[in-house]
C-alpha cells in the first residue's frame, strides 16, 4: 500500500488515525526519514513517508516522478500495535504509541533528530504523558549529543509530568552535566528531580552532584548542594556523609565535620566497615588539619576500642598533624607504631618530620628519616634530602651539611635540581670552588640545566675567583638553554663589574635589565651605586640614589655607608643630613663604622649643630662589630647593638 503526498491524505487528524486502526494488529512499517505528509498528525519539515504493510503488496509509488529523485533512503521499522476500533481505547492508544514511536525513532541514528521534534509535537496534544522509557531514551540521547539547551527543556517535563528516568541515569546524567561545566543545567535537573515522590532518585541525584563538584574541587558548592537537601528534606543515605564531610574539611570548617560526625555516629550507621574508616580518615584529618592534634588522636583512640582498624592514611594525618604543631614525642610514638604495622607509606609525612626536627634543632634525627624510608622502600624525595641538608647548614655549620650530603650519595640517595642547588650553594660558601664546579657539571649532565639559583651562584663564585669571562660565558649558555636571567643574576653581574671597574658593561646590564623588564631592587641599586662611586663617578652614584628612593626604596646600612662617603666627598652636606635624618624616621641603625664616617663629615664641614644631634641621635643606638665565638666554638664576626 502507499500513502499519498498529496494534502487529501492528511486532510485531517482523526481520518489519520482511523486508517491505521483498520489495520492489523501487529502490522509493521517501513518509516522513510524523507517525508512530508504520514498518516500521524505531526507533520515535519521533511519530504515523504512510504508505508509497508505485511497485509499488502510492495509498495506502489504514486508520484514516481518525486519518489525517483530521492537518494537511497535511511529505514527504520516500527511496529503499530493497533487497538480493536473501540473508541474507548483510541487516547490511550494514541499516548502509548507517540512513545514508543520516539523511541524507535531514536534507535536509528538518522533518524534521532526526527525524534526530538515528534516529542515535541507530541505534547502539544491533550492527555499526552511520555513514559520513564521514553524520557530515559530521550535524555541519554541528548546526553551523548551535548545538547544541553535540550537536556534543560527536557527537565521542565520531567517536574510537569512527574515522570523520571531510574536512579542510575539521573545520578549518570548530573555526574556527565557537573563534568562538563554545565551547572545550569545540572540545577535544572536537581530541581526537577526534588519533585520525586520516593525520595530515592532525589537522594541519588544529589549524591552525584556532591561527588562531581568534589571532584572538581568546588566544596563550595558541594555545601551549597548539602543546604539544598537540608531545605528539601531529602534525608542523607550513610555513604553520602563522607564526600559532605570532606567538603567542610576542605574549606577549614572543623566544627561542621564533628557535627556531621557526631549525626552518622547517633544514628547508629557506623560500624567496622570501609565506610567507617573513611569517615574517621577525614574526622582526623579535619582537626589535625585546623590545630586540634590532641582532639584528633581522642577520636583515633575511641575508633581503635570500636574495632575500626585504622589504615595508613589516618596514621599519616595523626602524625602529620602532631609534626605541623611541633610536638616531637607525640609525634615519634605514632611513627613507630605505625611503623610496627608496616602503614608508614606517605612521603609527605616524612618530609613534615623532617622539617620539625630541624625547627626544633633535632638535625641528626632528620637523617634517621630516611633510613624510616629505606626501610619503608619509600624513594628519598628532592625536597626531603635538600630539607635535611639545608638543616645541618643553619643549625649545625656548612661543613656539616657538606658532609651529609656526601654520606646520603655514598648510600645511593640521588639528589634533584634543589638538593644540587642548596649544596652547590653551600661548597661556593665554604671556597670549595672546583667541588663546585664538579656539582654543576653533575647537575647539568643530568638535565638540571635551567636552574637560575644554581647559575646565579656559580657566576658570584667566577666573580670571587676572578674568572669573569667564565661568568659571561656561563651567561650565554644560560640564555642559550632559554633560561632568562632574573634580578639575581645581574645583581651578581653588576657587582663583579662595578668590582672591576668596567663601567660600560655596568651600564649594558642596567639597560638590558629594562629591556627585558627584570625589576631591579635595592641590591641592583646599591650594586651599581657602589660601582660608580668605585670610579668616582659620584654625580651617577647621586642620580641612581635619587632614583632608589623616589621609586620608594628604603635605605640600608649598606647603602647608607656608600651614600655617607658619597655625600662628604661632593661636599653635599644637606643632603647628608637629610640622609641622616631619613635614617632615624625609618629605624635604620648605623654601625660603628658609619657612624664615625658621618660624624666626621659634619665637623670638618663646621656643622657642629648637626654633629650634636647626631650624636644624642644615634650615640647610644648603633652597632659595634667585633669577634666572637659560636655555637661550635669557632671564631665568628658578630655585631652587638650599643
Amino acid at each position: 500500500m502507499a500513502i499519498h503526498t498529496s494534502p487529501g491524505c492528511c486532510s485531517s487528524s482523526s481520518s489519520s488515525l482511523a486508517y491505521l486502526h483498520r489495520l492489523r494488529k501487529s502490522d509493521k512499517f517501513t518509516l522513510f526519514s524523507n517525508f512530508k505528509s504520514y498518516p500521524f498528525p505531526f507533520p515535519f519539515s521533511q519530504s515523504f513517508v512510504i508505508a509497508n504493510s505485511s497485509a499488502s503488496p510492495s509498495p506502489i509509488l504514486e508520484e514516481r516522478e518525486t519518489a525517483a529523485s530521492f537518494a537511497p533512503l535511511p529505514v527504520v521499522e516500527f511496529s503499530y500495535e493497533a487497538e480493536n476500533a473501540n473508541p474507548q481505547n483510541s487516547g490511550r492508544t494514541q499516548v502509548r504509541n507517540f512513545n514508543k514511536f520516539v523511541r524507535e525513532l531514536l534507535r536509528n541514528p538518522k533518524t534521532q533528530e526526527l525524534a526530538i521534534e515528534f516529542y515535541e509535537k507530541a505534547k502539544e496534544n491533550i492527555g499526552f504523558q511520555p513514559q520513564k522509557s521514553t524520557v530515559k531514551s530521550l535524555l541519554m540521547f541528548l546526553l551523548g549529543s551535548k545538547k544541553w539547551d535540550l537536556i534543560s527543556l527536557v527537565s521542565k517535563d520531567l517536574k510537569k509530568y512527574l515522570v523520571f528516568p531510574d536512579e542510575v541515569t539521573c545520578a549518570r546524567l548530573i555526574s556527565v552535566c557537573i563534568r562538563a561545566r554545565k551547572f545550569r543545567v545540572a540545577e535544572m535537573l536537581l530541581e526537577a528531580f526534588e519533585c520525586d515522590a520516593d525520595g530515592n532518585i532525589a537522594v541519588s541525584a544529589f549524591d552525584a552532584a556532591v561527588r562531581g563538584y568534589n571532584k572538581l574541587h568546588m566544596y563550595s558548592s558541594t555545601i551549597v548542594v548539602y543546604a539544598r537537601m537540608k531545605s528539601a528534606d531529602i534525608q542523607l543515605d550513610p555513604g553520602g556523609y563522607p564526600p559532605i564531610m570532606e567538603a567542610y574539611m576542605k574549606v577549614g570548617n572543623s566544627n561542621k565535620v564533628v557535627e556531621l560526625f557526631n549525626e552518622l555516629e547517633s544514628g547508629g550507621k557506623l560500624v567496622s566497615n570501609p565506610l567507617s574508616t573513611q569517615v574517621y580518615s577525614i574526622l582526623v584529618e579535619a582537626l589535625g588539619k585546623s590545630g586540634q592534634a590532641f582532639k584528633a588522636l581522642e577520636y583515633f583512640k575511641a575508633m581503635v576500642r570500636n574495632g575500626i582498624s585504622p589504615n595508613a592514611s589516618i596514621y599519616s594525618s595523626l602524625i602529620g598533624s602532631f609534626a605541623d604543631i611541633r610536638e616531637a614525642e607525640a609525634a615519634d610514638e605514632l611513627t613507630r607504631e605505625a611503623e610496627e604495622k608496616q602503614m608508614l607509606k606517605d612521603p609527605a609525612v616524612f618530609l613534615k618530620l623532617v622539617l620539625m626536627y630541624v625547627d626544633k634543632g633535632l638535625v641528626e634525627k632528620s637523617s634517621d628519616v630516611v633510613k624510616k624510608m629505606q626501610s619503608a622502600n619509600l624513594k628519598v624525595s628532592d625536597c626531603i634530602f635538600c630539607a635535611i641538608v639545608n638543616g645541618f647548614a643553619k643549625k649545625r655549620s656548612l661543613k656539616s651539611a657538606a658532609k651529609v650530603y656526601e654520606e646520603f650519595i655514598s648510600q645511593g640517595t640521588e639528589p634533584g635540581q634543589v638538593t644540587y642547588a642548596s649544596v652547590l650553594n653551600i661548597y661556593c660558601r665554604l671556597g670549595l670552588y672546583s667541588s663546585a664546579e664538579k656539582i654543576f657539571e653533575e647537575m647539568t649532565q643530568r638535565g638540571f640545566d635551567k636552574c637560575v639559583v644554581a647559575y646565579s651562584s656559580m657566576i658570584v663564585t667566577y666573580g670571587k675567583i676572578g674568572k669573569l669571562k667564565e661568568a659571561m660565558k656561563l651567561v650565554a649558555k644560560m640564555k642559550e638553554k632559554g633560561c632568562e636571567p632574573n634580578v639575581w643574576i645581574y645583581n651578581a653581574l653588576i657587582d663583579l663589574h662595578g668590582r672591576a671597574k668596567n663601567l660600560r658593561r655596568v651600564e649594558k646590564l642596567w639597560k638590558e635589565m629594562k629591556r627585558r623588564k627584570v625589576a631591579p631592587d635595592r641590591v641592583t641599586y646599591t650594586s651599581i651605586i657602589s660601582a660608580y662611586s668605585k670610579a668616582r663617578e659620584y654625580e651617577q652614584s647621586v642620580h641612581f640614589y635619587h632614583e632608589f628612593r623616589l621609586n620608594g626604596g628604603v635605605v640600608d646600612r649598606a647603602m647608607a655607608g656608600i651614600m655617607v662617603g658619597v655625600f662628604s666627598k661632593i661636599n653635599r652636606i644637606d643632603e647628608l643630613v637629610k640622609l641622616l635624618q631619613d635614617m632615624k624616621a625609618e629605624g635604620t641603625i648605623l654601625d660603628a663604622r658609619l657612624y664615625r664616617s658621618a660624624s666626621n663629615a659634619l665637623r670638618d664641614a663646621g656643622l657642629d649643630l648637626q654633629a650634636k644631634w647626631l650624636k644624642e641621635s644615634f650615640d647610644n643606638t648603633f652597632l659595634v662589630s667585633g669577634t666572637g665565638i659560636n655555637a661550635n666554638g669557632r671564631p665568628q664576626r658578630i655585631a652587638v647593638l650599643q
